[in-house]
């Protein structure tokens, strides 16, 4: 069975398959934000969406995150350290890409166990 979350006509927040949680791109509402506040947008949208899972950060396995600028990893990892669990930090990947958003500094694509 594949549940679905908050599916659109292109698209699923997040699909579940097998107990493995498959969220789409987050990215920020409020672009205003500099890095650390866009990438705690996110975040926030991660936890968001893994609890209706049900799971939540400790269970990630894999995180793909994309920068628009790779001046930004200092902030984005002063954001990510608050949030991410010690003991259970995911395997992660770092990416300079051109977002489809200019404004956005930030997207992040998660894969989390739901147990």
């Amino acid at each position: 069975m594949i549940q679905r979350f908050d599916t659109g006509p292109r698209m699923s927040e997040m699909t579940i398959h097998n107990g493995v949680a498959y969220l789409a791109g987050q990215v920020p509402e409020d672009t205003s934000a500099d890095i650390v506040g866009q990438t705690e947008q996110v975040l926030k949208a991660i936890d968001d969406l893994l609890r209706l899972a049900p799971t939540d950060k400790t269970k990630i396995l894999r995180a793909e995150i994309f920068l628009a600028d790779l001046a930004d990893f200092a902030g984005m990892n002063e954001a990510w350290d608050k949030w991410v669990p010690q003991g259970a930090t995911p395997s992660r990947a770092t990416v300079h890409a051109k977002l489809a958003n200019p404004e956005w500094k930030i997207e992040i694509v998660i894969t989390a166990a739901v147990p």
